[in-house]
């Protein structure tokens, strides 16, 4: 016999679901590319908004670097920016990391995503 448990995630938002062009996060439709934390969700500029990554230093272990509908390798300058800033990177298609970091994200781990839509 499976026994299914239900997620709770106390007050953090997670990941309800994406289509072409959006996320809908915590009952929220966001459209673009988004960044996504355990108390906050925002529109994120892409690879070249590594400022906003940044300032996730000293508040996230590792940050999920969705890549859209395929898996891609992020800018080398970006993760050599994010790993002097004590910031892992795990790329992965937007669906796994969107997956992945709800599950991180009900064990309770320091953790943000960074999502490029799914076209």
């Amino acid at each position: 016999m499976i026994r299914l448990t239900e997620v709770t995630y106390d007050s953090a938002r997670p990941i309800d679901g994406y289509g072409p062009g959006f996320f809908r996060i915590g009952g929220e439709v966001l459209r673009g590319a988004v960044l996504v934390t355990a108390t906050a969700a925002k529109a994120w500029g892409g690879y070249d908004d590594s400022a906003a990554l940044l300032a996730l230093a000293g508040e996230v272990d590792v940050l999920l670097l969705g890549t859209g509908k395929t898996i891609a390798h992020p800018p080398a300058s970006l993760r050599a920016a994010l790993d002097a800033a004590g910031i892992g990177v795990e790329p992965m298609d937007s669906a796994a990391a969107a997956r992945t970091y709800n599950v991180l994200l009900s064990e309770g781990r320091r953790i943000a995503a960074a999502l490029l839509p799914v076209e």
